[in-house]
């Protein structure tokens, strides 16, 4: 088979309904009772201070992802 005769293969098609089915609820997550990753823990301790929140620091990975899109919000660093 020539390249010339292959369908072009793609990747990451932009959905019209805006439903991203890959992305999980952080509490359906396997690893999601784990302790939260140190990248987790260093962008929650940023926008913690950005928003003038004290954040507990025992969070867990689905935790940390939660208050994470909480204070992306509050701090107007979401992405919606």
């Amino acid at each position: 088979m020539s390249d010339t005769s292959r369908e072009e293969e793609t990747l990451g098609a932009v959905r019209e309904s805006g439903d991203n089915p890959a992305e999980k609820d952080p509490s359906d997550w396997v690893t999601g009772d784990e302790p939260m990753t140190a990248p987790q823990r260093s962008y929650l301790d940023t926008l913690a201070r950005e928003a003038g929140e004290e954040i507990p620091a025992d969070l867990t990975k689905a935790e940390a992802s939660e208050q994470i899109d909480r204070l992306q919000a509050a701090t107007g660093r979401d992405s919606a």
